[in-house]
């Protein structure tokens, strides 16, 4: 359901009755009579359903974590905020750019409508730029020939889809200052060639067994998971354009089943 859509409809209707009863229906009303119920309800509901809509539209919105490509700077059940104005003030709806604020800078975490179905918002970490070239062999991620230097940093474990356990190892990598943890499955292939989609502009895009090499096209963003072994990514499904840009990503705001993770900031 686009719940974005659904609220710009109520608040059309409800501002609607609103402004028509305000400058005709009461003026044709019996002094001291009741207002009926079809604008009574309305007129109740206009000021909560802006003051929501102007929240979400233009400051922040709530997401849930439903997937684990995110671990373990994000795990499934997490509750999180979204900065809708970090990357610029955006249309409701319509997602179109108005005004220019920051652009998203690599190592940030940032949500976007899916390429590939833009009714789905995605949630993955920003690796490349516009103009950048994104390298990764044999699980060493490098940008504009620079290897991204990545610290071991133990084991770890997690359920996945409730049916077994996952052992990998967690590593903090450190991107133009955003420092932040990722897991590598060093007996996971290092790219699964035959998931690999037919995507716009994959010929910006070489792959192979080892690897893949890309050069991020203008207006274009390249996204990783941080559970970089079971995460479906820019790898597989291509870029991301300026105008699916949803938000950045800055904090845990609830999880029913760990309430120690409430309140952490998203590195």
């Amino acid at each position: 359901m686009n719940f974005p859509l659904v609220l710009l409809i109520l608040l059309v209707t409800t501002g609607g009755i609103w402004l028509l009863d305000h400058f005709f229906l009461k003026h044709r009303r019996a002094a001291g009579s009741d207002e009926p119920w079809w604008i009574e309800y309305p007129k109740s509901f206009f000021p909560i359903i802006l003051i929501v809509f102007c929240l979400r539209s233009f400051l922040v919105e709530p997401f849930k974590i439903p997937s684990g490509s995110m671990i373990p700077t994000l795990l499934v059940g997490d509750f999180i905020l979204v900065n809708k104005y970090a990357y610029g003030i955006r249309l409701p709806v319509a997602n179109l750019k108005i005004i220019d604020v920051n652009e998203p800078q690599r190592g940030e975490v940032m949500v976007f409508r899916f390429p590939e179905d833009p009714s789905i918002d995605y949630i993955k970490r920003v690796i490349g730029v516009p103009g950048d070239m994104v390298t990764y062999r044999n699980k060493q991620l490098s940008v504009n020939g620079v290897p991204i230097q990545a610290e071991p940093n133990g084991d770890y474990k997690y359920i996945e889809s409730g049916l077994a356990y996952i052992y990998t190892e967690r590593y903090r990598e450190n991107m133009d200052g955003n420092e932040y943890s990722i897991l590598i499955n060093h007996e996971m292939p290092n790219i699964q060639l035959s998931a690999v989609h037919n995507f716009p502009r994959r010929d910006h895009c070489t792959f192979d067994h080892s690897g893949f090499v890309c050069t991020i096209p203008e207006g274009n963003y390249f996204t990783l998971g941080d559970n970089r072994d079971g995460s479906s990514d820019s790898r597989y499904w291509g870029f991301v354009p300026e105008s699916h840009i949803i938000g950045k990503a800055f904090l845990i705001w609830w999880n029913f089943n760990d309430l120690s993770r409430i309140g952490t900031k998203i590195q």
